[in-house]
């Protein structure tokens, strides 16, 4: 199963199966309009250490699309160096990466700067969704 679906998680029980239709080395940034990084600790931690995630990520900042993430999530942007002078936020334990990346971290539901939006945890979703709808109206 797992070379046509990925297994979703919460919090650490699995919750389900989600099929895919492509794999990374398949896909353009310039194809999508928008990339949403998701939370967790296990996913961006393994996204972050995939080369592939972090081409895509720089590739989508530098086309000018909507990059976003949750939670854990703005781990890999941070990685990507796509947070250098902007705000953003993301679950209290990253806040150093983030800093290090170049980030001003503001403790916020949801933080947009530029086309990029980022959201602290689970509970703060609703701002994170209305973040990302704003940026697609935008565009």
């Amino acid at each position: 199963m797992r070379e046509t679906h990925i297994l979703t998680i919460t919090y650490i029980a699995t919750s389900g199966w989600i099929k895919f239709d492509r794999e990374l080395e398949e896909v353009k940034a310039k194809d999508y309009n928008a990339v949403i990084i998701p939370g967790g600790v296990w996913n961006p931690d393994a996204l972050r250490a995939e080369a592939g995630a972090i081409r895509f990520v720089q590739d989508a900042a530098a086309a000018d699309k909507i990059v976003t993430a949750i939670c854990h999530g703005p781990w890999v942007l941070s990685d990507a160096g796509v947070l250098r002078g902007k705000r953003a936020t993301g679950w209290w334990s990253i806040k150093p990466d983030l800093e290090n990346a170049g980030a001003t971290f503001v403790d916020e539901p949801a933080v947009t700067d530029g086309k990029i939006a980022t959201a602290r945890a689970p509970i703060d979703l609703a701002a994170f969704v209305e973040a990302i709808d704003k940026l697609l109206a935008a565009s």
